[in-house]
C-alpha cells in the first residue's frame, strides 16, 4: 500500500536539468565571431571541447580573433552551410540574423544535434547560465532563460560569500579519493570509501583542507581501514622532523607513530 501522507519533495515542474557536460574532445561547432561567440567558445574550451568557428574574418571580434591566431579554434572562413554540421555534437548558434539562426535551429533538430540559439530561449536545447570558476570548483546560475543579468548578480553574490580557497580544498579531496581508490580499489569497498570520505568532508573546515600536506594525506589513509578521522592537530603531530624523525604522537587513534 502506497503511504499517501510520506513527506517527500515536491515537484517543481518548469526547471532545467543542471548537469556537467562533458565535452572533452567533442567538436562543437560556434557559428558567429563576435562577443556573444567569445563567451561561448570560452566556456567550450574551459570544458577541452574542439571548437570550430564559422565566420567571414571580417566579422570576428579581437577575442575571437585572437583565438583563432593562437590556434586554439579551427577557423571557416565564410558564411554558415548546412555540411558545417556534419559531425559536430554540439551547435553554438551566435548571429545577429533571427532568419538564419531559425534556420540552423531546425537543421540541428533534423540532425538532432543539441544546439542553442543565442537569445532565442525556444530555439534552445540548453542554457549558459552565469558560472563562477574556482579551480575544479564551477557553480553555475540559471535563470532558465528569463534574467542573464540577474544570473550574473546572484552568481557574484554567491561567489563573494565563498571561501577565497574553496577550488584548493577541494583539489586536495580529490586528491584524496585517488588515492584512497588506489589502496582500496575493490568494489566491495565503496560503500565504506564514500563513508569516510563523507566523514572526512565533515571532519574538516575549508580553511584546514587547505592546508593538508602531501605527507598530511598520506597519514590521513593510514586511518582509512580503522574508519576514523583525526583531528587536524594529530595529522600535524605525525609529521616528519627536520631531523628526520616524527613528532610526539601518543597513537591516541590506535597506533604510535615516533618515540
Amino acid at each position: 500500500m502506497v503511504e499517501t501522507t510520506a513527506k517527500f519533495p515536491e515537484v517543481e515542474g518548469g526547471g532545467s536539468l543542471i548537469i556537467a557536460w562533458q565535452v572533452k574532445g567533442k567538436k562543437v561547432l560556434v557559428v558567429g565571431g563576435g562577443e556573444v561567440a567569445a563567451g561561448r567558445i570560452l566556456h567550450c574550451l574551459n570544458a577541452d571541447a574542439n571548437v570550430t568557428v564559422v565566420s567571414p574574418a571580417a566579422r570576428l571580434n579581437p577575442e575571437v580573433a585572437y583565438r583563432v591566431a593562437q590556434k586554439q579554434v579551427t577557423h571557416v572562413d565564410r558564411n554558415f552551410e548546412p555540411s558545417d554540421l556534419d559531425g559536430a555534437d554540439m551547435v553554438l548558434g551566435a548571429v545577429d540574423d533571427p532568419a538564419a539562426s531559425t534556420a540552423i535551429w531546425k537543421l540541428c533538430k533534423e540532425r538532432r544535434i543539441p544546439a542553442n540559439i543565442a537569445d532565442v530561449p525556444p530555439e534552445c536545447d540548453f542554457y549558459f547560465g552565469s558560472v563562477h570558476r574556482d579551480g575544479p570548483l564551477q557553480i553555475m546560475v540559471s535563470t532558465n532563460g528569463k534574467g542573464p543579468r540577474l544570473a550574473s548578480i546572484i552568481r557574484k553574490f554567491i561567489a563573494k560569500h565563498l571561501p577565497s580557497n574553496a577550488g584548493r580544498a577541494i583539489e586536495t579531496v580529490g586528491e584524496l579519493r585517488v588515492r584512497l581508490r588506489q589502496i582500496a580499489p575493490q568494489p566491495e569497498e565503496g560503500p565504506k570509501r564514500m563513508a569516510w570520505m563523507t566523514k572526512v568532508s565533515d571532519t574538516y573546515p575549508w580553511d584546514e583542507m587547505c592546508d593538508l600536506t602531501e605527507e598530511d594525506i598520506g597519514n590521513l589513509l593510514r586511518f582509512y581501514s580503522s574508519g576514523k578521522v583525526p583531528p587536524l592537530d594529530t595529522l600535524k603531530a605525525m609529521r616528519a622532523t627536520p631531523e628526520g624523525g616524527k613528532e610526539g604522537f601518543d597513537g591516541s587513534f590506535g597506533f604510535s607513530v615516533g618515540a
